[in-house]
């Protein structure tokens, strides 16, 4: 088993920034890249580097495949009370850890200590209730003829190659390992160049817990090359991916022409519809609350907020009131509520987005620039008078932007909301529970939360419909996505 001492570079400790050493792990084991290649990884709040990350050359990702193909042979038929002994440990090593790794994690992303933290800890969650539900993956006996016994069985579908963003560094990786681990699967995953030191922080916990070498295995380097290396590999069986839309169907179309099922958790531009029955303040104050996250860079974020025309000027100011309370800075700071953005692709987008719907008549309410010349910083931003036609109301914003728009009816609202290819998140506030069923009904949507912007958790389903993806992660269905159903038919008597 590879303990943290193994990981490169660990004999030297964390540098002067606090950020671990940086490694691939291929069977069982942390290395460098076979061609020497590394990159560079930034601290967003001052644009410094703090590490350099191994780049995986094809060499690597084809052992990676390999060690991937035999640890699925131990672990498939390693026994499921040991599987969750191991998930479990894992767990518990996640809490342990969550403060070291959640500094490493701002370090990187820019997101608020607290929230990382959070983050480290809270997915520890998700791999106890995966462990556990794979505990319950029952067949079934079915009625048949008197000498013949026809059953329903379910076994893992194979090695898996997974990739995930940047965004929530711990979160989204784990949501993938968790799953496909408790079903039995083998991973390969390719986690993002830009937060690397939080993807193996994590892997840390699982190889600690007694994962067998070769079950999980993490890659970074060219996302082309890896992608097209894992989807086409023959021992690779199932693909799971979050991210942009077009990537996910870059990558839908890879695995489709090898015939290989995939999840695709992709973008979204989750509409807000505050009704004329609804308490604007509490709407507004409750929104803030998951719009600010993250510094909005959350697939699932509210992003368009559709306010009834009675309520839209109240819902505005206290949702103003509500950003201007917010103290904007290096996460690693006490007091601090929004951090950076993540990078300049993130600052560049956000301030055009912004620059582009004050040109078209839009009002800036509260932020609308960035701060400061160092880091990647954006004023969280409150926009009214938004026309449906600006970039900001079609594009997911990815960033601290709440475009707020009035209507005058349902209908209205829900065709507005419905009006786009995005169909993850959406929210709602109302008192009715003739208009939530409205709402319900309307939305097309695979997330809705009414009355709060509540996020994933463990026991259930996430995921989207229409261009924001297909399967879902969470729940019993998180562990269903990597099983395979056979039939069985048996004939007792010649």
């Amino acid at each position: 088993m590879t303990t943290t001492a193994e990981i490169p570079g660990k004999a030297e400790g964390h540098n002067a920034a606090g950020y671990a050493p940086l490694g691939l792990l291929i069977d069982g084991q942390w290395r460098q890249g076979a061609g020497g290649q590394t990159t560079e990884v930034i601290n967003p709040a001052d644009e410094q580097v703090i590490g350099h990350l191994p780049a995986a050359e094809e060499s690597d990702i084809d052992d990676a495949i390999a060690a991937a193909e035999r640890g699925f042979a131990v672990w498939r038929d390693t026994p499921i009370i040991e599987r969750t002994r191991i998930l479990m440990k894992a767990a518990v090593l996640l809490r342990e850890r969550a403060q070291d790794i959640g500094r490493i994690m701002t370090t990187e992303q820019g997101k608020p200590l607290k929230e990382s933290v959070n983050e480290a800890a809270r997915i520890a969650n998700s791999i106890e209730w995966d462990a556990q539900d794979a505990r319950r993956i029952y067949g079934r006996i079915i009625p048949s003829e008197h000498d013949l016994q026809l059953s329903v069985h379910h076994h893992p579908v194979g090695p898996v190659a997974a990739f995930v963003p940047w965004n929530f560094p711990a979160g989204s990786p784990n949501r993938k390992i968790a799953g496909a681990l408790a079903a039995g699967c083998s991973m390969v995953i390719k986690a993002s160049n830009e937060t690397p030191g939080t993807a193996v922080a994590l892997a840390q916990c699982y190889v600690d817990a007694g994962v067998p070498a070769g079950v999980l295995n993490l890659v970074f380097g060219s996302s082309e090359m890896i992608s097209e290396k894992l989807i086409k590999a023959p021992q690779i069986r199932f693909v799971a991916f979050t991210g942009s839309i077009p990537v996910g169907k870059q990558l839908a179309a890879m695995a489709g022409a090898e015939m290989k099922p995939t999840i695709m958790e992709l973008g979204g531009h989750a509409p807000v519809i505050v009704c004329a029955d609804a308490d604007p303040r509490v709407a507004a104050r409750r929104s803030a609350q998951a719009k600010w996250a993250n510094a909005g860079q959350v697939c699932t974020s509210p992003s368009r907020f559709l306010v009834h025309e009675d309520i839209h000027d109240a819902f505005v100011a206290e949702l103003v009131k509500a950003t201007e309370e917010l103290t904007v800075g290096n996460g690693l700071e006490p007091g601090v509520d929004v951090g950076p953005l993540a990078n300049k692709r993130r600052l560049d987008s956000v301030t055009a987005l912004v620059n582009d719907a004050v040109a078209r008549g839009a009002k800036v309410e509260a932020g609308g620039r960035r701060i400061g010349d160092t880091g990647y910083f954006y004023a969280p931003t409150v926009l009214s008078n938004v026309p449906l036609d600006a970039d900001v109301m079609r594009d997911e914003p990815f960033g601290p932007i709440a475009p707020v728009v009035a209507f005058k009816t349902i209908d209205q609202a829900l065709q507005i909301a419905n009006s786009l290819e995005f169909g993850l998140a959406a929210y709602a506030f109302t008192e009715s529970a003739a208009t939530t069923d409205v709402l319900v009904r309307g939305f097309e949507a695979g997330i809705l939360s009414i009355n709060h912007c509540g996020g994933s958790t463990p026991e259930a389903p996430s995921g989207g419909v229409k261009s924001s993806g297909h399967g879902r992660e969470g729940g019993t269905e998180g562990v269903e996505a990597y099983l395979v159903t056979k039939r069985v038919s048996h004939r007792l008597r010649g």
